[in-house]
């Protein structure tokens, strides 16, 4: 117990039984014992006033004068306040500092609150968003900025695990890139950044790959074909050069496939999204695929097993997701050695639905995942070369499956095999109408 307590105590006690005493003096024990319950009542009635009346109208800082316990009342919220104005200033500075650094950012940066109402925003968010300090404050960002790609992407259940491409509100020539990150109290942070060299950038390497890969088809086309004759005459000289002429038609039909890849790429890369509504009959494309894997197998004797939901439906584009299906299982009847299984799956789940390709080849290196999808990207280049590869069978996967809302997965462990996964989401499920 402290000093002040034990004062305190003494000084009821000291009340009570000098006014006792008088009490038993002129004979009223009760009447001075009860005024000493009112004196005591009183004076501490009196200093709890004087406490509320210096939280709510005092402008001082220091507290009122008081004696024994009241005193230490006082004294410890005077302690209490000076930590809370210490935490105040600090707060106010380090705030200060958050809004020096981001409104020097060229990135807008806008916060919004619980339900995406702006709260704070820089200058360059003014200069993207064409937001005002003066009437814009508290509203809805998706009120502001109405674009359908950014009001999809902001409703979305993990918006944090991606971002959104949208065009500038203020100037049409701007492209902006929009993240969306969570942090404290369901707030979120809004970072704009202009995109727009980048885009033109990547749009002229996208064009220049097109050009050259569809000038490039004509003269390989020319140069195939008369390596085909020269091959198929029984002269004398195609004998002599069989092999050098073997070895040029290989070479010209591999161009000719990374041709034809890098179209498809291209083609891909300026149609990065697609309201597809047609249903796949997924079951039927893999029952092919299937058909075919054993051809392909060859002498190899693969075991390939084919396990799929044939009420199973996704809306989508045709062409594209065979390619993307038969692309993974001729992957993993390549890179399966003799006799090895492969296991084709379609099925489905609470997130959606899958199509898995399992195989017991050599497997991949955990630090070549991250790569697999860039083009010409080969964890062995020379195998890759011999089994026929272009080196852009994934690339051409992973954006496929970006225009059918999909991602790729890939779990493998080396000298036990790989799995590639397609996840679609689950509102690309349809029904199957035959």
């Amino acid at each position: 117990m402290s000093d002040h307590w034990v004062q305190e105590i003494w000084r009821m006690i000291t009340l009570t039984i000098g006014l006792l005493l008088i009490g038993l003096m002129v004979g009223q024990v009760f009447l001075f014992l009860f005024i000493s319950c009112l004196i005591y009542l009183g004076w501490h009635l009196y200093n709890l006033y004087r406490l509320e009346h210096w939280f709510r109208k005092s402008k001082k800082f220091q507290p009122p004068e008081a004696h024994g316990i009241w005193g230490e009342v006082f004294y410890q919220f005077y302690r209490l306040q000076q930590r809370n104005r210490k935490r105040k200033r600090k707060l106010t500075s380090m705030l200060k500092r958050f809004q020096s650094s981001t409104a020097a950012m060229p990135d807008a940066t806008v916060v919004l609150g619980a339900r995406f109402e702006i709260e704070w925003f820089n200058k360059a968010a003014t200069q993207l968003l064409g937001l005002q300090f003066s009437v814009d404050t508290g509203q809805l960002i998706t009120n502001l900025l109405r674009h359908p790609d950014f009001f999809h992407y902001i409703t979305s259940k993990h918006p944090e695990k991606s971002a959104v491409k949208i065009i500038s509100p203020v100037n049409a020539n701007l492209i902006l890139k929009i993240n969306l990150v969570p942090y404290a109290n369901n707030r979120h942070l809004l970072l704009a950044r202009d995109i727009t060299q980048l885009h033109r950038l990547e749009q002229i390497r996208r064009d220049f790959v097109a050009n050259v890969s569809h000038e490039l088809r004509t003269p390989l086309t020319v140069v195939g074909g008369f390596i085909e004759n020269m091959v198929d005459a029984e002269d004398e000289c195609s004998q002599q050069w069989q092999r050098a002429l073997f070895l040029m038609q290989q070479q010209t039909t591999r161009m000719r496939s990374i041709v034809d890849d890098l179209l498809l790429l291209s083609r891909l890369e300026s149609e990065t999204t697609s309201n597809f509504s047609e249903p796949v009959n997924v079951a039927k494309i893999l029952t092919e695929l299937y058909e075919e894997a054993f051809i392909l197998s060859g002498e190899r004797h693969h075991n390939i097993d084919l396990q799929i939901d044939k009420k199973l439906c996704i809306a989508g584009h045709r062409d594209e997701l065979r390619s993307t299906f038969s692309n993974l299982i001729v992957n993993a009847i390549r890179y399966t050695p003799e006799q090895g299984k492969i296991t084709i799956r379609w099925y489905s789940d609470s997130e959606g639905a899958h199509f898995a390709v399992s195989d017991t080849g050599e497997g991949i290196a955990a630090e070549h995942l991250p790569r697999l999808t860039e083009r010409f990207y080969r964890v062995d280049v020379g195998r890759s070369r011999d089994q026929g590869g272009t080196g852009l069978g994934l690339a051409i996967v992973k954006h496929v499956l970006n225009r059918h809302g999909g991602h790729l997965r890939i779990d493998s462990i080396v000298d036990q095999g790989s799995t590639f996964y397609c996840d679609f989401p689950i509102d690309k499920i349809i029904e199957c109408t035959r």
